[in-house]
């Protein structure tokens, strides 16, 4: 055996070290800071009359 062929290291060479679910979770995250807030939904138009409501 060649010097050579001994320090071939043991672990296939291109291997990011990120798991497939670590990089959808930080997709997700980059997604979800990158848009802008959303409007806040209208409220419900209650009519107004001059005299309270009585509890029930």
């Amino acid at each position: 055996m060649s010097a050579s062929e001994r320090d071939v290291p043991a672990q296939p060479r291109g291997v990011a070290g990120v798991s497939m679910r670590d990089l959808l979770a930080s997709c997700a995250a980059a997604e979800a800071v990158s848009r802008p807030p959303r409007e806040p939904e209208p409220l419900p138009e209650v009519p107004v009359t001059g005299q309270p409501r009585k509890a029930a």
